[in-house]
């Protein structure tokens, strides 16, 4: 008898005596059987797409085509009552775990991790994956794209690897481990290790589409040499978030189909909801959010551009769609999609309220508080969704697509927020196809898996006592539409916005807008003072009409019901703040230098993501690549010696034409290029680029100076630099480039390294100015 309730699963020990020949060794010795799933067990895929409003897919009544989600409807279960956390990685990991997000410490993403255990972004050895219980079940496991998970402390070469994919029950992974990722120049993890994509834009390369080419040789593999194999295949795309990247043959496909604005969407999109039975007839708009603009308040620039934002984001859509169904086609066509249990996750949030009040052809510019504007987007409006864009729609097609809920992404208490599409597709454990309006949650994903593989929620896990499953499993609604709800209680809360599901009625309040990120704490109402509204969503689909005032009892229940599952799951002390969410470093997330203030680092060392790299920002700084004995130097001498972020902010350092030039790139608008006027002369030992910051402020100017061998070649003024953050997904890079470059000047040339001549590059940070902790705040990264 196997048991399953302690993974990895014991292998017993032979029983057989052993002879002293092996001649007379009867019975002869057998090697134990492998570890295998229960018999009938399914396949999993498992699809996860980014930031997707549960009014934008078409098999949710939504304005973007959706044709491989709608074909998986048809002969599957369409969930209209699913929920999320509303907000990226807290999803992820309550997905993957079985356990609400604050459980498993993703009260925020990690990049904003503190100390407090429900917000410290480290998963506990006592809620492992889905993955992980799989793979000690005999499963072969893959996740390819958007993990998001991995504390970015611990993404460095000397680790701690226990939170990458390959220690969290996956046995290969490719994609990316951070917030976001350019979609046609990302940076790239083949397990531990940086990786080039396989080919560049101009190739016809994006990202999406490598993933499923991934996905598809890896199962292709695994069945080759196991075909008895059970496999689960984790496909988290970056799309839909931004950047809004997507290629040209799909750049046209929406063209004035969104001139009618959001106001006029909304309306589109509730009929055709109400037409596919995905919301009750009697089902009313829920009202606008406080704040945002309606389409008629809009001048003729501003409608221009914000159509052709939206029309970019549809057709993004509509092509990671075709690449889930490229994904299916493949399973069809080597028979393994009946019995594949597909898990078709339409958002891990709603839809992104993040692009601000105009949207943004650089949305990089706007988190460091450099407004990207209506006139910028216009000038450049024939390069939105192309390569040379970092795009992002404006708030208000965030509503129009989360239709016919309140609020978007980040709005925990709303179902704007929270609420997602969801489609399970398998046809040998689904015998009724159709609607299911049972409530769920995605922490109900990882029960769901299990029990369709017959496989029990483990005691242990590597030793460490397991925590018990806070999910339901959805099982019970495959053959019985009429099912009784098990999920009847459910809490939220993201950055202060918080509620409460309990058997119909729902208890809320939005403490911040999702538009409003920068808006400081003491700008915000205390939680205290912030007024809840109840509604009993029995009678009530779309949460439009407030009881509160008739109810008082009841929200006075709910509100104390939400307090008991705050501190039974870790949520308390509640934390409104985003934008420097921990002034005081102590308090926040960890840094691999630990307060040093130099280090070297080495060609041969994978790029450091920003949140471990050196920081620049607001101060001086000095880089000194060390040359190695013999250096030829001349016009032949190039290639990067340092850089950090990509085309749309950071900077370089690199020799061209034998020349050294110090590149800085403010978010995308204004290159400053220093270069000295001669060549490096052979047998150079260093060149350096040495930064003072003008302080007395933030994101202020400063003086660069070039020197070869301690004699300075060039210098230059920065007018500005960037206050806060370069990027979500380039590196701090040494000896070659990743992702996209900082200077047109070397881009296309591929990595342009330098080869073996550098040694090192050491980088100095004198110590930064003192600065209060207000100004802290404003200056902070502000992540999503």
């Amino acid at each position: 008898m196997v048991n399953r309730y302690s993974i990895p699963i014991e292998t017993p020990e032979s029983a057989t005596p052993a002879a002293v020949d092996y001649r007379s060794q009867n019975p002869p010795f057998r090697r134990p059987d492998p570890i295998r799933p229960p018999a009938g067990a399914p396949n999993v895929l498992l699809v996860m797409i980014d930031d997707v409003g549960f009014g934008a897919a078409s098999a949710f009544g939504g304005p973007c085509r959706t044709p491989a989600a709608e074909r998986l409807a048809e002969g599957g279960l369409t969930y209209t009552r699913f929920h999320t956390t509303a907000l990226c990685s807290p999803t992820r990991a309550a997905t993957l775990t079985g356990r609400n997000h604050h459980s498993v410490g993703f009260g925020v993403i990690a990049e904003m991790a503190g100390q407090a255990p429900g917000y410290n972004g480290t998963r506990p050895a006592s809620a492992a994956t889905v993955a992980r219980v799989l793979q000690g079940n005999g499963y072969a496991t893959g996740a390819f794209g958007k993990m998001h998970q991995t504390p970015p402390w611990e993404i460095s070469p000397a680790g701690p690897f226990d939170r990458w994919p390959l220690r969290e029950g996956f046995e290969k992974f490719y994609g990316f481990l951070g917030a976001e990722s350019d979609q046609f120049e990302p940076v790239l993890y083949d397990g531990f290790r940086t990786v080039d994509p396989p080919a560049t834009p101009e190739e016809g390369y994006h990202l999406s589409e490598d993933l499923v080419d991934r996905a598809i040789e890896w199962i292709d593999s695994v069945e080759t040499m196991d075909p008895d194999k059970q496999w689960m295949c984790y496909l988290p795309f970056g799309a839909c978030h931004a950047p809004l990247q997507v290629p040209d043959e799909y750049l046209d496909k929406y063209r004035g189909a969104f001139d009618h604005g959001w106001d006029r969407q909304r309306e589109i999109t509730l009929a055709r909801q109400k037409e596919l039975g995905v919301v009750p007839e009697d089902t009313v708009l829920a009202p606008w959010a406080p704040g945002l603009p309606h389409w008629d308040e809009l001048d003729d620039d501003q409608r221009t551009v914000a159509a052709r934002f939206m029309e970019v984001y549809a057709a993004f859509l509509e092509h990671t769609d075709d690449q889930v169904g490229r994904m299916v086609d493949a399973l069809r066509e080597r028979g393994d999609l009946d019995n594949t249990l597909v898990i078709y996750m339409i958002g891990d949030n709603g839809a992104s309220a993040e692009g601000g009040m105009e949207g943004a052809f650089n949305y990089l510019a706007n988190l460091n508080g450099y407004r990207s504007g209506t006139q910028e987007s216009l000038e450049r409006i024939d390069e939105i969704g192309r390569p040379s864009s970092y795009a992002h729609f404006p708030s208000s097609w965030a509503l129009a697509l989360d239709t016919p809920y309140q609020w978007a992404k980040q709005v925990a208490s709303h179902y704007g927020g929270t609420r997602n599409g969801l489609i399970v597709h398998w046809p040998q454990g689904i015998a009724e196809p159709g609607l299911r309006h049972q409530w769920h949650h995605c922490v109900d994903i990882t029960p769901t898996i299990l029990e369709a593989a017959g496989i029990p929620a483990p005691q242990s896990v590597d030793g460490v006592r397991q925590k018990p499953m806070e999910g339901t499993a959805m099982n019970y609604s495959f053959n019985a539409p009429d099912a009784e709800d098990r999920h009847v209680t459910q809490y939220f809360e993201i950055f202060g916005n918080r509620g409460i599901y309990d058997h119909g009625w729902t208890a809320v309040t939005a403490h911040r807008a999702p538009w409003l990120m920068a808006t400081p704490v003491k700008d915000l109402p205390s939680m205290d003072e912030d007024r809840w509204e109840l509604y009993d969503t029995t009678v009530d689909w779309s949460q439009a009409r407030d009881l509160s005032a008739e109810h008082p009892g009841k929200l006075a229940e709910l509100q104390g019901k939400f307090l008991a599952e705050a501190a039974r799951h870790q949520v308390l002390p509640l934390d409104d703040r985003t934008v420097g969410r921990y002034p005081d470093p102590a308090s926040g997330p960890p840094h691999p230098l630990r307060g040093r203030t130099a280090i070297t680092l080495y060609p041969h060392m994978d790029g450091l993501v920003e949140k471990a790299a050196p920081n620049f920002f607001n101060r001086s700084f000095t880089l000194t690549a060390a040359l190695a004995p013999g250096f030829e130097g001349g016009a032949g001498a190039q290639g990067l010696l340092a850089s950090i972020g990509g085309r749309f902010a950071g900077f370089a350092f690199y020799v061209l034409e034998g020349r050294p030039v110090f590149c800085y790139n403010f978010v995308g608008r204004e290159l400053t290029h220093i270069r000295g006027d001669d060549v490096l002369p052979a047998g150079a030992r260093t060149v350096s680029a040495d930064f003072v910051y003008d302080g007395a402020g933030f994101g202020k100017g400063g003086e660069l100076t070039l020197s070869v061998d301690g004699a300075a070649v060039a210098s230059g003024r920065i007018a500005r630099t960037v206050r806060a953050m370069f990027s979500m997904n380039e590196q701090f890079d040494v000896g070659r480039n990743r992702g996209s470059a900082v200077s047109p000047e070397y881009a296309g040339r591929g990595p342009f390294a330098f080869g073996p001549a550098l040694r090192h590059v050491h980088v100095e940070l004198p110590q930064a100015r003192d600065i209060s902790p207000t100004e802290k705040a404003r200056i902070a990264m502000a992540t999503h």
